[in-house]
């Protein structure tokens, strides 16, 4: 359900991949903005995401953050792609490399860390501009978690949901009136 003047995802349709799996995944703990390796795991999640048949070009955008730079390289290899700043992840602040269970709810600020809705509205931004420079190409978003949960609130999903998948396309098909969220097949 879209809200009168929130935020929105822009009027067409984008695919959002999170990152393959990270030392930080394995282990249990945020990352954030902590720029940890991916695993050997991560990169053969990556490496596998080669074998998807894309049904239309598609314009590459990543996280400047390594772990993003690198899945984007290993999926896309010889293809040049675009670093976005905003599709950075969260900045938990004093969460950052502690478990994650110790997170608190998202709505809530971190202490120096990043407000959701700053966040959202950072996502927004990123979002806009990828689906800029694609043109007449599928946008695709190598991302984090906390990036593809706003966008499932700028899609007017009512909540951010579950931690997506690593390394798996998230689709959000633009009907003509709202975002469809679903794999990418």
């Amino acid at each position: 359900m879209i809200r009168p003047n929130a935020p929105q995802l822009p009027k067409r349709s984008i695919c959002m991949i999170r990152h393959g799996e990270t030392t930080a995944n394995r282990d249990g703990l945020v990352a954030g903005r902590w720029d940890v390796p991916l695993t050997e795991t991560g990169r053969a999640q990556a490496r596998a995401l080669q074998a998807v048949q894309w049904a239309q070009e598609v314009a590459i955008f990543a996280s400047p953050m390594n772990r993003a730079d690198e899945t984007a390289s290993l999926i896309f290899p010889g293809q040049a792609f675009q670093t976005i700043p905003e599709l950075s992840e969260r900045d938990w602040g004093i969460y950052e490399r502690g478990p994650l269970a110790d997170l608190p709810p998202r709505s809530q600020t971190p202490v120096d860390g990043e407000a959701w809705d700053e966040m959202i509205a950072r996502v927004q931004t990123g979002i806009c501009i990828a689906c800029d420079i694609a043109g007449t190409a599928l946008p695709i978003l190598v991302c984090h978690s906390g990036v593809i949960r706003a966008a499932r609130i700028l899609a007017g999903q009512d909540t951010p949901g579950a931690r997506p998948a690593n390394a798996t396309p998230i689709f959000f098909h633009w009907t003509g009136t709202t975002h469809e969220e679903r794999p990418y097949a």
